[in-house]
């Protein structure tokens, strides 16, 4: 004797079915959660890039602070200053 017969098994599937129908069409069903894991997945790659980029500007905060030559560097680089008597050349990067 079975645990369960061929019509209480089609009745389960059905009502499987419908549940999986409705949980599709429901706008905060499964496509909902479906939507929120991708959004997870890509708020965790943003944080990660994120984590990386504090490291490395406290990488440099730590430099400035007790090293000339990153000071001067920044200042070079990011500033555009330069030494007395210095000549500076500006090369065109998007010329051939």
């Amino acid at each position: 004797m079975p645990l369960l017969d061929r019509r209480t098994l089609l009745r389960h599937g059905a009502v499987v079915l419908l549940l999986l129908a409705l949980s599709l069409a429901d706008p905060d069903g499964l496509r909902k959660a479906l939507r929120n894991e991708r959004d997870v997945r890509r708020l965790e790659r943003e944080n990660t890039a994120l984590e990386r980029r504090v490291a490395a500007l406290r990488r440099e905060v730590k430099a400035l602070r007790g090293d000339p030559a990153a000071v001067e560097r920044a200042a070079r680089e990011e500033l555009g200053y330069v030494r007395p008597g210095e000549i500076v050349y500006k090369l065109d990067e998007g010329a051939p």
